[in-house]
């Protein structure tokens, strides 16, 4: 897995937007595929999720209306298209790749990551 970000190293203004890319070459079609974030000084949470079935995906609350995780099949690749961003969306941002779709979810989710890309920084900052 490998994850990265198409804009200006990830600095972007308060209401920007930007996109990430997880390379899942070899994931697609059996592992539901997740983004996690992690600010400073706090514990890494889970952002967003998509199957490798049915496309179901999964929001954390604060981003839905805000984020969207989609595939991509052909390129093999998930994106997390991040839109009216916000200084608390300030984070380390990873991908993970899961058998378990259903393990993305509260009370679960620290099981979820069978595999890990390495870090993206975003910086949302004016």
């Amino acid at each position: 897995l490998m994850s990265s970000c198409r804009r200006w190293g990830g600095l972007v203004q308060p209401g920007g937007s930007l996109r990430l890319s997880c390379a899942a070459s070899g994931f697609m079609d059996y592992y539901a595929i997740g983004w996690f974030r992690q600010a400073p000084g706090k514990l890494r949470e889970g952002v967003s999720c998509i199957s490798s079935s049915d496309g179901s995906t999964y929001y954390e609350d604060s981003v839905k209306g805000r984020f969207t995780i989609f595939r991509d099949n052909v390129k093999n690749t998930v994106y997390l298209q991040m839109s009216s961003l916000k200084p608390e969306d300030t984070a380390v941002y990873y991908c993970a790749a899961d058998g378990s779709f259903r393990k993305f979810s509260v009370g679960t989710m620290p099981l979820f990551g069978d595999y890990w890309g390495k870090g993206t920084l975003v910086t949302v900052s004016s």
